[in-house]
This record gives C-alpha cells, structure tokens and sequence, in this order.
C-alpha cells in the first residue's frame, strides 16, 4: 500500500477503467486502491479461496468502495500452494501468470507484484522485459524475517 501511496498523482492522472488483483486475500490493497483512484474504475478482485473473496466483499463495505471479488483460478494452481506462499518455490503460481501480463496491461496501464528475496526480484524484472515490460523496484522493506520489494512494470516506451 505504501507504493501505491507513493504513486497516488500519477494514478490519479492515469484514471484506469479496470484494476484486478490477483489473490486479493482481505481486499485491503484494492480498497486501498480504490480510495485513491475513486469510483469510476472497475476493481476485479480474484482469489483461488472463497473465504478470500467473502473477506474482500466485508473489506469493500466497510469502506465503503465497490470491489468485485471473483472466485477463480487464473494460472490453473493446485492444492493449498495455490492460496499461501506462492506455491512451490516461491514462485510456481506468479512464473504461470508473469508471460499473461504484457497481453492484459493496457497501453499505459501499471502493474505491481511484491516479491521476497527469495523470488529473484531482479529476475523478475528481466523475464518480463522479455515481453516488452519495464520494470523497476519502487519499494522494499523489511517484515520479520522477509525482504519485500515491491516491483513496478509498464510497457516500454510509455
């Protein structure tokens, strides 16, 4: 939340019509989100668990924005990996969704992802400069024992 914080104006001026989130958990970031774009965006917000999507129903009320939670599975994940940690690896859902990316974000659409060390954040940003996307990390910080960066993509040239 701190990153989009941070880019508060420059997504204010890009006033999306369409935000997702993918495994929005509580909702927390895309309410978040939501409160600084405002209401005319659309704000989908998936997760692979149910009780992810009825948390993110309760988040939206509670602060009074709209978000619509989907139950789906995006990458095709299996087993409980498919909702904690990232799957095996750190990174077996995100690898299956990252080469989608480039095909969804719009022209001068953002994309976000927050990774840990162990994600190769670095790596991160060379795979998808493979399929035309500038990366950059925007934030990091420390949790307990984690390093979290949190990664920013648009298309480049944009």
């Amino acid at each position: 939340m701190d990153a989009l914080e941070k880019d508060a104006q420059k997504l204010q001026l890009l006033s999306p019509s369409v935000c997702v989130e993918v495994g929005s958990g509580s909702g927390v970031v895309s309410a978040f989100l939501a409160s600084i774009v405002g209401p005319s965006a659309l704000y989908i917000c998936t997760d692979v668990n149910p009780e992810a999507a009825q948390c993110t129903k309760e988040t939206a009320s509670c602060n009074r924005v709209s978000l619509q939670p989907v139950v789906t599975d995006l990458v095709g994940s299996r087993g409980i990996e498919a909702a904690w940690a990232g799957g095996k690896r750190g990174r077996e859902v995100t690898d299956r969704f990252l080469p989608l990316v480039s095909q969804l974000l719009s022209a001068d659409g953002l994309f976000y992802l927050i990774a840990v060390a162990e994600n190769d954040p670095e790596e991160i940003i060379r795979s998808l400069g493979n399929y035309g996307l500038t990366g950059e990390s925007c934030l990091s910080t420390r949790a307990r024992n984690e390093r979290l960066s949190v990664l920013r993509f648009h298309r480049k040239g944009t």
